[in-house]
């Protein structure tokens, strides 16, 4: 499937030609919106030639997860939290893959801007990979930052069961942290025996939002400490690959600030206490270490009634010069205050109905997903490439629902009908009970690109949809047309 990269002087072609083709638009509006977005949207590293080559298998294995004991799960490579990748912008990684499992699987990188055949949707060009058969996934990341990776089909069932890891995209000349460190939040429902209850996709979970566990974790551990020395200065990502349980952590008076959403650098860093960090959201945190002798206990705040302890920090020892730096911004992240000025492309209606095999089914638009193995009959929507699309999220249920969209990065514009200045994109957006968000969004990269619920439970009852995009001047690619 064709896979292109639009770069700034081709923007600036497309900026020269929009009054012939901008469609149901003001042109000059339009215009407005793309120049700012011209200089502010990541742009794509050019291959270095250096191959980072790694060997993933996911496999059922016993652990001693949760405190050391032992726990049944799926891994990969036989870790939970999974191997974490580390390459530099601009180098190519090369994942030779196998899987062990009793089911077939994929590998999607959540937030990495790769080719359509290379996202590890079964719905596209490249079918799930079925037990004892091995596939070789090759991609260039085009943007650094903190991404995941995680099964795109049952995944209700197999990222609960421990399959997810960190894909890590570090800056040309990183910022000279004291140290750089990964929290990936979870949690678990284990029953009675110690065991991962294996009633999936229940009625409760599907109603409600999505499967909840019992068992907070941070890297696989309910008593995770973070031992730091007084003045150092660390970047903490924090990724949430819990299937429905949203999290915000509250980091207890540390000086703590947010320079990265979703992987991206943010306009203006903000202070990270309090942010929601829904299934499938990154932040990066800028964090300094107080005290010798303090213990702060990070607490995850969303149920305000019921705060859950997510880990301790503890400063002792003896101090050390703290790094002195400006933290990195993209001081070019567009206002697109005029954005909602635009006509809604498309509104996507976020709402369940009874039947489906489940029972029950979250549908866009009144549609259910059908399947994970093709996309035959579903109607996509169509964007066009190097286009500014006005989406609107409209949450007609009592339910949580982050909308996830792939292969590129959007900016919230309002919620309820108010303008909202989020200072950066994102990949995922929470969108409460009855709110509607409207977003901006310039697709950059044609195919066919999922969008879906990340509670995970919501996306397997049919709340995923394509997007489909295509070129100024030619048909729109994918499997469905309008």
């Amino acid at each position: 499937m064709k896979h292109e990269a639009i770069t700034r002087a081709a923007l600036a072609v497309l900026l020269s030609l929009l009054p012939s083709c901008a469609t149901k638009q003001e042109p000059l509006l339009e215009q407005r919106l793309l120049a700012e977005f011209v200089e502010a949207y990541p742009t794509a590293s050019n291959p270095n030639g250096i191959v980072r080559s790694f060997d993933i298998t996911a496999a059922e294995v016993e652990l001693p997860l949760l405190d050391g004991k032992p726990l049944r799960v799926w891994a990969y490579n036989g870790q939970v939290p999974g191997p974490e990748l580390r390459v530099r912008l601009g180098e190519t990684v090369r994942v030779r893959f196998t899987n062990r499992l009793p089911q077939p699987t994929t590998i999607h990188w959540h937030g990495v801007r790769v080719p359509n055949d290379m996202d590890g949707v079964p719905t596209q060009s490249r079918p799930a990979i079925k037990p004892g058969e091995s596939f070789v996934y090759e991609f260039t990341p085009k943007d650094a930052g903190t991404f995941w990776f995680h099964p795109h089909i049952r995944s209700s069932e197999q990222v609960e069961r421990g399959l997810f890891g960190v894909l890590i995209v570090e800056d040309p000349a990183p910022p000279a942290y004291s140290r750089d460190v990964v929290w990936v939040v979870d949690d678990w429902l284990l029953g009675q025996d110690g065991q991962i209850v294996p009633a999936f996709n229940t009625r409760h979970d599907l109603a409600h939002d999505g499967r909840w566990g019992n068992h907070v974790t941070v890297n696989g551990r309910t008593n995770e400490v973070l031992a730091l020395r007084p003045g150092e200065r660390i970047r903490l990502r924090i990724v949430n690959v819990a299937n429905g349980r949203v999290f915000a952590p509250d980091f207890g008076g540390l000086a703590a600030k947010i320079v990265a959403v979703d992987g991206l650098y943010v306009r203006t860093p903000f202070d990270a206490s309090g942010f929601e960090l829904a299934p499938g959201n990154r932040i990066d945190v800028d964090l300094m270490a107080g005290s010798a002798g303090a213990a702060i206990s990070i607490e995850d705040r969303f149920l305000r009634s019921r705060p859950r302890r997510l880990a301790e920090i503890r400063v002792a020892g003896d101090p050390v010069e703290t790094p002195r730096f400006e933290p990195p911004t993209r001081r070019t992240v567009p206002a697109w205050t005029a954005g909602s000025e635009v006509p809604v492309h498309a509104e996507l209606a976020l709402d369940a109905r009874r039947g489906g095999p489940f029972g029950i089914e979250w549908t866009i638009n009144g549609v259910a997903f059908q399947g994970h193995e093709s996309a035959t009959g579903h109607t996509g929507i169509p964007l066009v490439q190097g286009q500014f699309n006005h989406l609107r999220f409209a949450n007609h249920s009592a339910r949580l629902h982050p909308i996830h969209l792939h292969g590129m990065f959007f900016r919230v514009l309002t919620r309820n009908g108010r303008a909202v200045d989020e200072p950066f994109f994102r990949d995922t957006v929470l969108v409460h009970p009855r709110e509607t968000v409207d977003v901006g969004v310039v697709p950059v990269d044609e195919g066919s690109w999922m969008l879906h619920c990340h509670i995970l439970e919501h996306a397997e009852a049919g709340m995923m949809t394509m997007l489909e995009v295509g070129s100024a001047h030619g048909a729109t690619p994918g499997h469905t047309k309008h």
